[in-house]
């Protein structure tokens, strides 16, 4: 008896802890999505030119809206486009290959401050909320879902939440296009990781690590949610909404300057393309869908350069730093049939062949993959 007695208390931390492993189980196998914004944190500049827009009016028609709702609201029917579509009401949900987007039967303009909502009830500030050009982003998040929910975190976590991070943040960029019948909603994710660096490990870095179609088809279900399709009808759409082909893409040369080349028509390329740019974290200035013309800004890569650690960002250790001046191209998307090609063109429009050249249409392929 004594024996017994004298385990007990032992006997009892060690079931406090198996129950606390399977709540941490629990929380692991639900819901695992729970970001918390950086806050007033100042943002991150990798990858480069990631700073708010300005709202320019350089593209303006006069007397009228930015061009990209100019364009888009006058543009012609469409013939449809062979992909994977479920829908609930005027909701409705297209797949092709990793890339997903919803159609609304409503405009830009009634959708808006929901989809705005949305992203600040799920966490997030808004870095960029660009009305007129149809286009919102967040600031980098940490999913904080991912934490080790054990007993140590549960207490101390709860004391001294900065002590614990994932290593991880995401970013989301969602961009509205009116078209004839209402708009589309897209969703794109851009994430960083914290590596170390030197031969010590004394400091980390962040770098950008792969975007994550899983992530973006997540949060395009909870929007549908946000617009009026239940829990349970998201899920269904989402899970019936099959794969279709994924047509292929390849970086050629033509006429001395460097394309892509992909096998579809104009709308899918269009789609593939607008997506590829929001992934890989080019800055689109505007977009004229008529005239199959993407305006970014670019910033020429520094792989020799290391970003500090999110620490030394939050104090500001070593000062800021000044990213080289951005550049400014058009990315021209031109079909004949089922068949599309992607180059790039300076500021005044006329064909580039440069090294930059060069490595947009390589990002481009890449993601269209």
């Amino acid at each position: 008896m004594k024996t017994s007695s004298s385990r007990s208390p032992v006997w009892r931390l060690i079931l406090l802890a198996l129950v606390a492993s399977l709540g941490a189980c629990a929380v692991l196998e639900g819901d695992k999505i729970d970001y918390k914004s950086a806050g007033k944190a100042p943002t991150l500049e990798v990858p480069p030119d990631l700073s708010q827009l300005s709202r320019e009016n350089r593209y303006a028609v006069p007397g009228g809206a930015v061009s990209a709702n100019a364009y888009q609201a006058g543009a012609a029917n469409a013939p449809s486009i062979p992909t994977a579509v479920s829908n609930i009401g005027d909701v409705r949900l297209e797949r092709s290959g990793t890339q997903r987007w919803l159609v609304v039967s409503r405009s830009p303009d009634q959708l808006w401050e929901s989809v705005r909502d949305f992203w600040q009830e799920s966490g997030f500030l808004l870095t960029l909320d660009q009305r007129n050009l149809g286009i919102m982003e967040t600031d980098w998040a940490e999913n904080r879902a991912k934490l080790p929910q054990d007993i140590i975190r549960g207490t101390l976590g709860k004391l001294v939440e900065s002590v614990y991070s994932t290593g991880e943040l995401d970013r989301f960029r969602t961009r509205l296009e009116r078209t004839p019948n209402g708009t589309e909603i897209f969703v794109s994710h851009r994430g960083m990781e914290e590596v170390y660096t030197g031969s010590r490990r004394e400091s980390t870095a962040w770098q950008p690590r792969a975007s994550d179609p899983a992530l973006e088809a997540e949060f395009l279900r909870r929007l549908m949610v946000k617009l009026g399709v239940s829990q349970e009808q998201s899920k269904a759409l989402a899970a019936s909404a099959t794969e279709a082909g994924q047509p292929s893409a390849r970086v050629a040369n033509v006429g001395g300057q460097p394309v892509v080349q992909i096998s579809d028509g104009f709308e899918r390329a269009w789609r593939r393309v607008g997506l590829a740019l929001d992934r890989t974290g080019f800055t689109v200035e505007d977009r004229d869908r008529a005239a199959g013309t993407y305006f970014v800004r670019y910033v020429t890569p520094n792989p020799d350069k290391a970003e500090q650690g999110f620490l030394g960002k939050l104090l500001n250790i070593g000062g800021s730093s000044k990213n080289e001046k951005p550049l400014k191209f058009r990315i021209v998307v031109k079909s004949q049939g089922e068949a599309s090609t992607v180059a790039v063109q300076n500021e005044a429009g006329a064909p580039e062949s440069s090294a930059n050249a060069q490595r947009i249409v390589q990002v481009i392929s890449d993601d269209l993959k």
